[in-house]
Formats: structure tokens, sequence, C-alpha cells
């Protein structure tokens, strides 16, 4: 599959998602204002403040430029002309061709022109993200999150278009909700998507994510963690108390105007009388005895 090939979704009133890709990569003309492909110099073209995309790998880059090198930039870039200049062009999708194709020395590359509204723009250049196999676990959450807010798409169409599951989509949308520690763990690509969505289940993810970084735990032992975690959690907390217990507290605490606390045992058990100064020690011991 191409980079940014994507099927229409049938029936859909709408231009529904991806039948601007499909338009822009077969040379179609359901979108206006295409100006077909052209070869202008690369130092006219500007990446734009738009792209989703925060991360380019050094390797990806590298083996990218030899291919250029050897074969050239075999798809165009899809551009849009910049408002106050008519021979410069914003990248809308292909910002690692034209970073490859610097390194390779190009000094020219084929585009293909798109008259595109600031909303238009973000949306393709968020779906050629989404569909790359090369994004980090956030960039490709992020990319989905702003589809559905900033667009109105549905998880399910989501799925559908992009050829990818629900549960894949809704799971990577999940891990936006990670602490920030996690995120730049999961960015440098310390912690999984595996890892990270097991942690998602821990009352406190951070130290148990060192705890996986450190001990080079798998996502099956990450899970084992989590539930370990809970385990300990549900065994240290207090057990619920018993009303009539806590009547009798709350009378004993008003006629002596101290806190009290009870706690019964299988034999007995303990009062507790707390008292914050020794003249309500005093008092306290005048009213016992």
């Amino acid at each position: 599959m191409n980079e940014l090939e994507a099927e229409p979704r049938p029936g859909a009133r709408r231009r529904g998602l991806g039948m601007g890709l499909s338009a822009l990569l077969g040379g179609g003309s359901d979108l206006t204002g295409a100006e077909g492909v052209r070869t202008v110099p690369i130092e006219f073209l500007r990446p734009s403040t738009l792209q989703p995309r925060r991360y380019f790998g050094e390797d990806e880059l590298a083996a990218l430029t030899e291919s250029i090198r050897a074969k050239g930039v075999l798809q165009p870039l899809l551009v849009r002309r910049l408002p106050d200049a008519d021979d410069q062009y914003e990248i809308v999708a292909g910002e690692r061709r034209w970073r490859a194709a610097q390194l390779a020395g190009c000094h020219e590359l084929p585009v293909v022109v798109y008259a595109l509204s600031d909303r238009e723009a973000l949306e393709l250049a968020l779906l050629e993200n989404v569909q790359r196999q090369d994004l980090t676990p956030l960039e490709e959450a992020d990319g989905y999150r702003r589809l559905i807010d900033e667009f109105g798409h549905t998880q399910e169409e989501l799925a559908r278009t992009l050829g990818k599951s629900r549960s894949h989509i809704a799971n990577l949308i999940r891990l936006l909700g990670l602490p920030a520690s996690l995120r730049a763990m999961l960015d440098s690509g310390q912690l999984s998507a595996g890892h990270a969505r097991a942690l998602l289940g821990a009352r406190d993810p951070a130290p148990l994510a060192r705890q996986v970084v450190a001990r080079g735990l798998n996502v099956r032992q990450t899970e084992a963690l989590v539930r370990n975690e809970r385990q300990t959690l549900k065994l240290s907390s207090p057990k619920s108390r018993d009303p009539d217990t806590r009547a009798v507290e709350r009378d004993l605490s008003s006629r002596l105007g101290l806190p009290v606390r009870l706690q019964p045992r299988r034999t007995g058990g303990t009062l507790s009388i707390a008292y914050r100064s020794l003249e309500q020690l005093d008092e306290l011991i005048k009213r016992l005895t």
C-alpha cells in the first residue's frame, strides 16, 4: 500500500475519510484546485506548522536518503501554495521525503499542488501519518484523537478506512492518559505500547515502569506486576467499618468532646481517645474519675 492510500467509505454523503487521499494519489479531480505534477526547487518548499509528526528517526532518514540517491523521489509531495509567496509551497504530505532529499543533495522535487484550507491540510497530514508503520505509539494515538475530536470521525470509521481494528485505535488513545514520565519512556522506546497498556491499570504506574525497565520485564510480566500491586493495595486497605461501631464512636466523641476510635477484635478490643493538649487530658481524667 502506498503511503497515502486509503479507500473511501461507501455511501458517504460528505467527503468520507480517505477520499481526499485516494483522489490525490490517483491524480483525480475529486478535490478542486489541482495544478498537476510539477518540479520545483527544493528551497521553495517549507515544512508545515500543522505537521503532526514530531520525530524523524536518523536510521529511517538514512535508509530513505540512500534510496533517493539510487532511484530519486518516486512519489510527488503534496503541497499547497503559501499565501504570502507565489513561488513558495508548504508541504502537506511528504516532509520525510523532503528531509531525505536534502541529505541526498537533490536540487528539485516533484510536487502536486492543491488549494487546501488549514482544516483540509491538517486532516490529510494526519491521515498520511497514522497510516505509516514507523510512527511512535503516542504520535499515532494523538493522530487518532485529533481526527475524532477535531473532525468528528468515529473510532469505527477510522478502523474501517485505515484497515485497523477498533480495539487497536481505542487502546492507543488510552495511552494519552499516561503520566508525562511514562509518555517520555514510551516515546524513547524504553517501554512498548503493550507495556504502557498494562501499566494503565496500576494505581501508581511510574515506579512500576522503572521496575519494568530496570528488570527488562516483558508485557506478561508487567501485567503480573500490576496485578500484584492491586492485590497488595487490596490487602492493605482498611476494611469497611461496622455502622454500629461508627455510631458508638460518634456518641462517645459527642459526650467527651474528643475524637474516639473503637477497634473491635475477636475477643474484646481497644478504645482510643485522642487529645491535643494537657488541658484536654486533665479534663478527660476529671470526667473519668
